[in-house]
């Protein structure tokens, strides 16, 4: 069970340091500004396609990246944490 973490885990970290080739983008409708096209939508072309990493069904991370901005979504099991230290 832990390898599966592991490699769950080294998955998500090489896809988001791939992910994170950034670079600044003005907005192409407004001049002087930017505008994160993860979430505007406005031109396809800058928008990459989303990657989903599941480990099962309750476990999963979707990647959203675009030309100037990343979006990650987790998707966790809380019934594996210890949840006392919080509580």
């Amino acid at each position: 069970m832990a390898s599966s973490l592991r490699l769950y885990l080294a998955c998500i970290r090489n896809t988001l340091d791939a992910a994170m080739c950034l670079q600044n983008f003005p907005c192409q409708e407004v001049e002087r500004h930017n505008k994160p096209e993860v979430e505007l939508k406005t031109s396809p072309e800058l928008l990459l396609n989303p990657i989903l990493i599941c480990r099962n069904e309750a476990e999963k991370c979707l990647i959203e990246t675009s030309i100037n901005s990343l979006r990650i979504s987790l998707k966790v099991n809380i019934y594996h944490l210890s949840l006392d230290p919080f509580l």
